[in-house]
């Protein structure tokens, strides 16, 4: 991964800079946090450890996850100048001209906040001084024309909430009637458990940022853990885990739209397409166009409503319940179900991958000091939310629930068309945004001089085939959804914030902190050992 030339080219140090880094590190960042008392010490461990500060591969994540993560202000421009509007849309091939033009034009979108100057200095935000400028990649000095987006830094506490609940509410809402199922009525414990752990790394991860100034997002903690490797490996945990999100994307889509219409087929020459590949690929095709899209505003200002889309599908499933009085299924429904919680390990804990999101949100909002309230709002909004689901579903469906339980709604009742099809069209707005930061950090290891409109294009479709490829490989929602939160988000959620506190206040931590970390590392790897193998026996299973 050029680890020496990445290093060399952006490490920014100069002899006319040591003379000021003892106030530049100690500057005061505006939060007051319980391990503010860490402050002191941590100058040594900046000046022992220089590349935390040093933006490595990928540079586009900070930007990439905000327009993936963010909600929009209500007063959003979605076009800088009247001058620039028709561009609103453009696709690569505008985008990598400016990438090669030597003045940065102005950004064509507005902040999704209110955006106000940044409180404190950053890895993506150090200006280069004296002769040390000379040292910077080509990419880095163009890439705010590609990728950077204005980052609010005054999130209000209800914005910073929203945004918790739309990273942590999405398609596992689905499953988790599923999860009871696999897990039983006791299973369900273990929603409230993970939760409970995993707001209690949210904080950590909040710890570590607050451990030295520079630090905004995960790679970073990453990096002040372990180096450049470390941000390598959790950049590319992360990375995986956003691929494997866009795989259960088109299995929904193709799932759902099978259900809608199930005798859909098309004939080639004696060999019959069926309606479950049929769709997930016109699914593929329709979404490609907004993959290529750069100026991705308008998907970000719409994948708002992922939240409004949970609570209807939610709705809908007690509607059809309640009013519509489909009836229960309690006496198929099992206390506990031991072959099937191993699945259900990983379908929980698929619920909180929200991890790589948390250090954005804490780092734009305008006070700080309420993270942790916005943590308990956000996984309390979603604990319920899930539980209440998880209930309903297995009550309604007992042993016959389906991975989605969209597919078990009666087909003729108006609430689950509607649940169904806010199904299906919201991962269109979520598609595009979830793989841009895989391709975007994919760009980012061409060269700048060889990169242009092609290679962009080539990637962002090579990354759309592939998924169409795996998803239509292994289409067992439940069971790859079960693995990705298995093998992926128990490593983002549980294990590596621990780790990575452990590491970064090394010596400055009590021994219940040191081992209450000790406990849920333990639980993590043996969940995540357990879930994943599993999850795979499971699918060879299906397969084979």
């Amino acid at each position: 991964m050029r680890n020496s030339e990445s290093e060399q080219a952006f490490y920014i140090e100069s002899d006319e800079d040591e003379d000021n880094n003892d106030s530049i590190v100690g500057e005061d960042d505006g939060n007051d946090s319980e391990f503010s008392n860490y402050s002191d010490d941590n100058n040594t461990r900046q000046q022992s450890k220089p590349n935390s500060l040093n933006p490595s591969w990928p540079q586009s994540y900070r930007q990439s996850i905000d327009m993936y993560s963010s909600v929009p202000s209500p007063t959003l421009n979605f076009l800088g100048t009247p001058t620039l509007s028709r561009l609103g849309s453009s696709f690569l091939l505008s985008s990598i001209t400016k990438r090669h033009t030597p003045e940065i034009l102005p950004s064509l979108s507005k902040p999704f906040l209110p955006q106000q100057s940044q409180e404190r200095l950053s890895s993506h935000s150090l200006p280069p001084r004296g002769s040390s400028a000379k040292r910077l990649s080509h990419y880095q000095k163009s890439s705010k024309a590609v990728h950077e987006l204005p980052l609010s830094r005054q999130s209000s506490f209800g914005q910073s909430v929203i945004n918790g609940v739309n990273v942590l509410c999405g398609v596992g809402i689905l499953s988790t009637p599923y999860a009871v199922k696999e897990g039983g009525w006791i299973g369900l414990i273990l929603l409230f458990v993970f939760g409970a752990l995993s707001f209690y790394t949210g904080i950590l991860l909040r710890n570590c940022l607050d451990s030295q100034p520079g630090l905004e997002t995960y790679p970073d903690i990453g990096q002040a853990a372990f180096g450049t490797r470390g941000r390598l490996i959790i950049s590319i945990i992360l990375y995986v885990e956003l691929y494997a999100c866009c795989i259960e994307y088109v299995i929904l889509e193709s799932d759902n739209l099978s259900s809608l219409f199930p005798n859909a087929h098309i004939n080639f020459g004696g060999s019959i397409l069926s309606a479950h590949y049929l769709f997930a690929i016109l699914i593929t095709i329709v979404v490609l166009p907004t993959v290529w899209l750069r100026d991705m505003s308008v998907l970000s200002y719409i994948s708002v409503g992922g939240v409004i889309a949970s609570l209807l599908v939610a709705i809908c499933l007690f509607w059809v319940s309640l009013v519509d009085k489909v009836g229960y299924q309690v006496e198929t429904t099992k206390a506990f179900n031991l072959s099937g919680f191993p699945v259900a390990l990983g379908l929980y804990g698929y619920c909180y991958s929200g991890h790589a999101i948390f250090p954005n949100i804490y780092t734009s909002m305008a006070d700080r000091k309420q993270f942790p309230m916005v943590l308990f709002a956000s996984f309390g909004i979603c604990a319920v939310l899930y539980a209440a689901v998880a209930v309903m579903g297995y009550l309604m469906f007992g042993e016959l629930t389906e991975s989605q339980f969209t597919l078990n709604l009666p087909t003729n009742l108006i609430a689950s068309k509607v649940a169904v099809w806010t199904t299906v069209v919201n991962p269109f707005t979520k598609y595009a945004l979830t793989i841009s930061p895989v391709a975007m950090s994919l760009e980012e290891l061409i060269p700048s001089k060889r990169m242009n409109h092609t290679y962009s294009i080539l990637i962002r479709t090579g990354l759309v085939i592939s998924i169409l490829v795996v998803a239509l490989t292994i289409p067992f929602f439940g069971l790859v959804m079960s693995l990705v939160g298995s093998l992926l988000t128990m490593l983002v959620t549980l294990i590596l914030p621990c780790v990575c506190f452990l590491s970064i206040l090394k010596g400055k931590i009590t021994r219940f902190q040191g081992s209450l970390c000790a406990l849920i590392i333990v639980v993590g790897i043996m969940s995540s050992i357990i879930g994943t193998y599993t999850s795979v026996m499971e699918i060879i299973q299906q397969l084979f």
